[in-house]
């Protein structure tokens, strides 16, 4: 039981499939638009349970209840090799190679 109050993090279905424009890539029309919010939990819930919470801002969104006191994770990806060819070409080009940096 999650208690009232707690920071969640909740799922909630914007578009359904159907409901999307037909100006999206194929794949992205099977799929439905979907929205993750944090905020603090009104009433007492279970994970899975449809809730009610308030966020930051003030305004009041309902959806699935997913987590608990959610961290913020961010990444910027996986390695990508070119980055590192653009990086050379880039000194290369604005300070004369990496001797002069």
């Amino acid at each position: 039981m999650i208690k009232k109050n707690t920071w969640v993090k909740i799922k909630k279905t914007i578009l359904k499939p159907e409901e999307r424009t037909g100006n999206i890539p194929e794949e992205t029309k099977k799929v439905p638009l979907l929205m993750w919010v944090k905020g603090y939990l009104l009433e007492n819930a279970n994970i899975g349970d449809e809730v009610e919470i308030n966020t930051l801002t003030g305004r009041k969104e309902t959806g699935k209840l997913l987590e608990a006191n959610p961290a913020y994770m961010h990444t910027y990806g996986k390695f990508v090799p070119e980055i590192l060819d653009i990086d050379r070409l880039l000194k290369d080009t604005l300070f004369g190679g990496e001797t002069n940096e």
